[in-house]
């Protein structure tokens, strides 16, 4: 007797959105096959890894970041940060890739270099939500949102381009994750940095004048 494989139900995906996964898609067509643009995106795609990026670079940060600025609460704001990461990609892995179940793009013909191919639902992109969120809590803690952002969203990029994403997969996913950031922020503040010692004011001069 044969024995069918029951597969979930998928969660149903708007026309307007399938639209403009079509056109963005029909871009992406375009600039694949590029040596220099699939060896960027492929690295980004595996930096993106468990987060693995947005660690190292908290991992740095808590070695590094208190000996050059002298701010003593620079290594627990990174360790925060990695444990609000893990959080973060733990409810978007599990109950929110639950609730949208999405079936992933139609594999590409072949892959130029080493790719994991994740098994979860195709919505929402965890690499996005981790990237926004990170970027997020790293531009609250050590400025510079230009950098964090532009990383986050290389990453975004590449899910498409190496063909485990929809767009809308990654758009919903940093969505998700600046919401997420925004809560975390909330009911985990930072450590407060050390008040700035006043200036020192000159003695006077105890001579008297002539």
């Amino acid at each position: 007797m044969s024995t069918q494989l029951h597969h979930p139900p998928q969660t149903p995906v708007p026309e307007m959105v399938r639209r403009f996964d079509r056109t963005v898609e029909r871009w992406f067509t375009q600039v694949r096959r590029r040596p220099a643009l699939d060896r960027l995106a492929y690295g980004l795609s595996e930096a993106g890894n468990h987060s693995r990026v947005w660690h190292g670079i908290n991992l740095v940060d808590a070695v590094v970041g208190p000996a050059i600025t002298g701010d003593p609460t620079r290594r627990r704001r990174a360790i925060r940060r990695s444990a609000l990461q893990g959080i973060e990609q733990a409810v978007v892995n599990g109950p929110v890739k639950l609730v949208f179940r999405r079936q992933r793009p139609v594999p590409l013909d072949d892959h130029p270099h080493d790719l994991r191919v994740p098994q979860t639902s195709s919505f929402p992109s965890g690499h996005s939500s981790a990237g926004a969120c990170a970027a997020t809590l790293l531009s609250l803690d050590l400025g510079h949102p230009v950098l964090w952002y532009s990383l986050a969203t290389a990453i975004g990029w590449s899910r498409v381009h190496v063909g485990v994403h929809h767009p809308s997969d990654v758009v919903g996913g940093a969505v998700i994750g600046l919401a997420l950031a925004a809560v975390a922020s909330a009911a985990w503040p930072p450590p407060a940095r050390p008040a700035a010692a006043p200036a020192s004011t000159p003695e006077p001069d105890p001579r008297p004048r002539r």
